[in-house]
């Protein structure tokens, strides 16, 4: 199966098998006059990419810039690897997340307290990125391109070093986790399924809303997801997003009410999340044996966590 597949006229994502499956997280591709990569995932993946890029004929010195939506390791801990082999290319990144590209020790520390022992089997290695090689971008700032651009936008909610791009191309939006995970899993059925991305540690569902709402302000035809892929219905993402949130919020409180200890509420959450999910696709006459059960579970325990962090710092009255 070939790990390219074309989007539009010189468009293509890339699947970089992150957490070695199939469909997990995106790398696209843009060949224009200045070629340009969005998002590397993790170093594991950076081989994937590669192939991708062969199947392509895209030299690696032809590459000019190198995208990633936010700094956590899923989206731009092979970055700095795959620099290494791209010579011409610049790294552009919100400015909040440029200092932990070039020296992500407290990126490696973080990851390293939500996977633990799976870290290195996962993520590693995590190669830091010369200044000299970053470029930092504004809110609304315009990046040529050639024949087309791209237009950042701050987009907080997943992370407060999240940036997302309209693509003139195709008035599309590079939304990386601020629209949440979409399974492709669900392709061909009769409901798609898109949950908030709600990992640690700065997770806000208020400042993700307000994201939201400059999506539906730019009205783009369709959205390019971190996990996964391109998705031509925005406004059904957005709703999917609006309709989980509170409800794992909810689910959220009833863990802080159940226990004390941190682990054992997202041990709490993580199995509610999982009946809720689980209940809607049945509802909706998805079998228990359709693969989307057994993609799940990686999503709501990190989330879990991310929910419970949230609800803690509001509850400590914490600045979020």
């Amino acid at each position: 199966m070939s790990r390219v597949q074309q989007i539009a006229s010189n468009f293509y994502c890339i699947d970089t098998h992150d957490l070695n499956r199939e469909q997990r997280t995106s790398s696209y591709l843009l060949i224009d006059e200045k070629i340009t990569l969005i998002e590397t995932s993790a170093s594991p993946s950076v081989p994937y990419i590669m192939e991708g890029l062969k199947e392509l004929n895209i030299a690696l010195e032809d590459i000019h810039y190198v995208i990633v939506t936010h700094i956590h390791l899923d989206h731009a801990g092979g970055a700095g690897l795959f620099l290494q082999s791209c010579p011409n290319a610049k790294l552009v990144v919100h400015p909040r997340g440029a200092a932990h590209m070039i020296d992500p020790s407290r990126l490696i520390f973080s990851a390293k307290g939500v996977y633990g022992a799976e870290f290195d089997r996962l993520f590693d290695p995590i190669v830091p990125i010369d200044a000299a090689r970053i470029i930092e971008v504004s809110h609304e700032q315009r990046l040529d391109l050639g024949q087309h651009h791209l237009t950042f936008y701050h987009t907080e909610g997943h992370a407060k070093h999240h940036v997302s791009m309209l693509y003139s191309a195709t008035n599309g939006l590079f939304v990386g986790d601020t629209t949440g995970v979409r399974y492709p899993e669900m392709d061909g059925e009769a409901i798609d399924l898109i949950i908030p991305s709600t990992s640690p540690n700065q997770y806000n569902p208020e400042t993700m809303e307000q994201s939201i709402q400059l999506y539906e302000k730019l009205q783009a035809a369709e959205l390019y997801f971190g996990h996964y892929g391109a998705y031509k219905n925005p406004a059904e993402a957005y709703r999917q997003v609006r309709y989980w949130t509170p409800l794992f919020l909810a689910e959220g409180k009833k863990a802080q009410a159940a226990s004390s200890d941190f682990q054992e509420q997202v041990h709490y959450l993580d199995a509610r999340l999982k009946e809720l999910l689980f209940s809607y696709l049945q509802e909706n006459g998805i079998p228990t044996d359709h693969p989307v059960y057994q993609t799940i579970p990686f999503d709501t325990i990190v989330s879990s966590m991310g929910i419970l962090d949230y609800l803690e710092k509001v509850n400590a009255q914490v600045p979020l």
